[in-house]
């Protein structure tokens, strides 16, 4: 169905183009305005968003690798294994790096980049920002343990760290703002190991996280033995992201240190949220941390991320 309205959409552009020699070739592709005084903007705009939709299966299978000739000579298995045509795969995945070409040159917020230059609706453009974002960063999204996660679980991930961890979360006048992971914030993620590697603070943090927790919940002992261990899979994610290696495998992680576990102890969604919620709260309460801003701003993700993510 998505490859019928995408021959549509070339079929009206060239009717176009015999029409009025103003239609260049390559309309689409080259994002030539001029089809803006032939069709108006509403009607331009559709053809875009006709052009540039996708499938959710085949943006699943290269979601994450980087948009180069070796990774478009393998969609004839990812045509075989998802049932979409060849022809409609080397569609998206040029689509997907054209505009990866167009907003690495361009300055300033990703998704309103996308959306202004390619006339995307607000929905479509966040997911091409997510495709940009992913293959920028080379996330793993490969490995079994995450075939269970949909892309849209993975774009709303996107839109977390794009909105909080870049350089463009906090300075709206750099370049390359949301695309890029703020450095200076990854280097300071490593002061939060001191909820670990301090004992006296790690015992303190576990007393308030079970004190908050004790009669809200069917699976407090559960909790209460497993505190140490999903604190220190947590912080220790937070202290490696500093090393390219370790922001790839960031999904893994929260799935093998804390997802799973909680899982294996049949936590539900509510019992994690209201883990999180008093586990982060709480480390503001603790008498030596000093490191509030770094927290509240590696937890609201981290929170916002391992919630979407634990599904079945």
């Amino acid at each position: 169905e998505l490859e019928c309205e995408a021959l549509w959409t070339e079929n009206m552009l060239l009717k176009e183009k015999k029409n009025r020699t103003a239609l260049k070739e390559r309309t689409l592709q080259n994002n030539d305005k001029k089809v803006n005084i032939i069709t108006g903007l509403q009607t331009y705009s559709l053809l875009m968003t006709l052009y540039y939709a996708f499938d959710d299966s085949f943006v699943r299978e290269v979601l994450g690798k980087k948009l180069s000739k070796g990774t478009k000579k393998d969609l004839d298995d990812v045509s075989t294994k998802t049932g979409i045509t060849l022809k409609s795969c080397r569609r998206q995945f040029d689509n997907f790096k054209r505009v990866f070409k167009v907003v690495e040159e361009l300055k300033g917020p990703l998704v309103e980049n996308i959306r202004q230059h390619f006339l995307l609706p607000d929905q479509l453009a966040r997911d091409y920002a997510a495709i940009v974002f992913f293959a920028n960063n080379r996330f793993e999204t490969g490995k079994k343990k995450l075939h269970y996660l949909t892309f849209q679980d993975f774009a709303f991930c996107a839109g977390q760290l794009i909105n909080n961890w870049t350089v463009g979360a906090v300075d709206n006048i750099m370049e390359d703002m949301d695309v890029d992971l703020d450095k200076e914030f990854l280097q300071e993620l490593k002061d939060l190991k001191i909820l670990i590697t301090d004992k006296d603070l790690l015992d303190q943090h576990k007393s308030l996280v079970c004190t908050a927790l004790r009669g809200k919940t069917n699976v407090f002992n559960e909790m209460e033995a497993n505190f140490k261990n999903l604190s220190r899979g947590l912080v220790n994610i937070a202290a490696k992201l500093i090393n390219a290696k370790d922001v790839r495998d960031f999904f893994i992680d929260l799935v093998e240190k804390f997802i799973e576990p909680c899982r294996s102890d049949k936590w539900t969604s509510i019992d994690v949220n209201l883990y999180l919620t008093h586990y982060t709260n709480s480390a503001h309460i603790l008498d030596t941390f000093k490191h509030h801003a770094v927290w509240t701003r590696y937890m609201g993700v981290i929170k916002s991320c391992i919630l979407r993510m634990y599904h079945d």
